[in-house]
């Protein structure tokens, strides 16, 4: 698929479209392992951020990365907090 901006040829490829939701999906759905979640949902969040305006596979990546990087964290954060509120007592 080629795009025309500003006079300038750019090909875009589809597979880093449809990588970018699958990496995002796969960040969501292992959001309790860091070492799968970190690295599949920066990689989603940079290929959708690439390619979001061209396709809707690219936008569709980058929420669904944003949102598996959200949940890691919101996880990560509440676990701590649970071990540090447990040694406390």
């Amino acid at each position: 698929m080629t795009v025309i901006t500003n006079g300038v040829n750019e090909r875009i490829s589809k597979g880093q479209h449809i990588a970018s939701m699958v990496l995002g999906i796969i960040s969501i759905m292992s959001s309790f392992f860091w070492y799968i979640t970190l690295p599949a949902g920066v990689l989603a969040v940079v290929l959708g951020s690439k390619t979001s305006g061209a396709s809707g596979f690219g936008k569709a990546g980058l929420v669904t990365g944003t949102i598996g990087l959200s949940l890691f964290t919101f996880f990560y954060f509440t676990m701590i907090t649970f071990i540090l509120l447990d040694r406390a007592s």
